[in-house]
């Protein structure tokens, strides 16, 4: 086992569990939902991510000596508490949308069933993965759109914490870029990798000339050589001077990307570069990418944008209880009524209606109606009596991406903010 997972989590939480523990009401058997009231951004879908490591989260939530060691001695809970948390195992059911799927407003994107002292503990860690991973997977999801068939490489890692670039680049890959500039997720996760050369290599030689060289004598004439540290025009026609019309792509890091990829594509093309890709960097978004589809670029390089969710780092979901035990033992939907923040109480169970392949509502019904006819159920088993059972590859989750997105009806694709492109029925 890795390290542990559970203090991370609120405070909260544990006062909580103690206070249940006292009244006898934490050994209840309570239903969690993960879900959001609205699609932040005005955006028309969202994306489920992190699921995956939601899972990773779960196998790792023990209270070993460390974690109660710290509890004592900050004096977060009493030591009733800590005898429960020192044996603490999840042995209840998670249902879930698997990794991938498109979801809209107040759909249950995940269900944890327990008691109210197992699940309860697992809000913090269980919405911290998916808000942050589904966010990112949102934004990437529109800019892989807006490339058309297009690559785009991530490469976010230099602006944000350290562990959120490697959930970024995995939650980016999933939803359809083709590579990362994290090693980590190469390693961990299995994310394809790339990388070229930054300004600093150029400027490292005592030229264009020397640093280009060295790059070729190293790489290859397939290597990818940047640029625009200096003049442009001067540096495409040194590039395919030493590496020749096999010279395998350009990158563009600055000034107007279109009319510097132009310029540079009649360039490559006028001195027999022909195959030569051109790479476009610098800032890039969903909506600078949809401005550049006219020009001729082979693949783009996405940072900041993407693992900041594109202006929406969170996907607004929250974990609610939604049915609870009562005192006779018999299961009892609960909601809030909070202006607002209203929930939807009861278990739930879901589907996506479709219409000659084209999605057209999603359907929430209550966990023990029947399924709609023709419609695709969404919960699938992901941890039985305590036991993890939903574990699937990345690429599994990639190609569900790809299918889901590809089911939603045109305005999916649509930039602009608007409404979610398929309503949310409940019955």
């Amino acid at each position: 086992m890795g390290m542990s997972s559970a203090l991370l989590t609120d405070h909260y939480e544990l006062t909580m569990l103690q206070a249940a523990l006292a009244s006898g009401a934490a050994h209840r058997r309570a239903v969690f939902e993960v879900f959001a009231r609205h699609l932040p951004g005005g955006r028309r879908y969202g994306v489920v991510a992190g699921t995956g490591r939601v899972l990773d989260a779960l196998a790792g939530f023990r209270f070993g000596d460390a974690e109660l060691a710290y509890l004592r001695e900050n004096r977060v809970v009493n030591d009733e508490t800590l005898a429960f948390l020192a044996s603490y195992r999840f042995s209840g059911d998670v249902r879930g949308y698997r990794e991938g799927e498109c979801y809209f407003p107040g759909s249950p994107i995940m269900v944890v069933d327990g008691t109210f002292a197992e699940a309860g503990l697992l809000e913090t860690v269980i919405l911290s993965i998916l808000n942050h991973d589904s966010a990112i997977a949102s934004a990437a999801s529109r800019m892989v759109g807006a490339a058309g068939s297009r690559p785009i490489i991530e490469f976010g890692s230099r602006r944000t914490h350290e562990a959120a670039a490697v959930a970024s680049a995995r939650a980016a890959y999933l939803a359809g870029f083709s590579s990362t500039s994290n090693l980590m997720a190469g390693s961990v996760y299995g994310v394809p990798t790339a990388g070229t050369a930054a300004h600093a290599f150029t400027l490292l030689h005592d030229s264009e000339y020397d640093a280009f060289q060295a790059q070729i004598d190293s790489l290859g004439a397939e290597t990818t050589l940047l640029i625009d540290t200096y003049d442009v025009a001067k540096a495409v026609r040194t590039a395919v001077e030493l590496a020749g019309p096999a010279l395998g792509a350009v990158r563009i890091d600055s000034g107007d990307l279109a009319v510097a990829a132009h310029e540079v594509r009649e360039m490559l093309d006028s001195l027999g570069a022909t195959r030569t890709r051109i790479v476009v960097t610098s800032d890039l978004d969903e909506y600078s990418i949809a401005a550049l589809a006219a020009a001729p670029v082979d693949g783009y390089g996405v940072g900041t944008s993407v693992v900041t969710g594109s202006g929406v780092p969170t996907a607004a979901m929250v974990y609610k209880l939604v049915a609870r035990e009562d005192a006779d033992g018999v299961l009892q939907p609960v909601a809030k009524k909070s202006v607002g923040k209203p929930s939807r109480g009861g278990g739930k169970n879901a589907f996506r209606a479709l219409e000659d392949g084209t999605a057209v509502a999603e359907l929430v019904t209550s966990a023990d109606a029947p399924a709609p006819a023709g419609a695709r159920p969404l919960l699938h088993e992901l941890v039985r009596g305590g036991e993890i059972v939903g574990r699937e590859p990345l690429d599994a989750a990639r190609e569900r991406h790809r299918a889901s997105v590809n089911e939603l009806p045109v305005p999916a694709r649509q930039l602009s903010h608007g409404d979610p492109v398929i309503p949310t029925v409940f019955s």
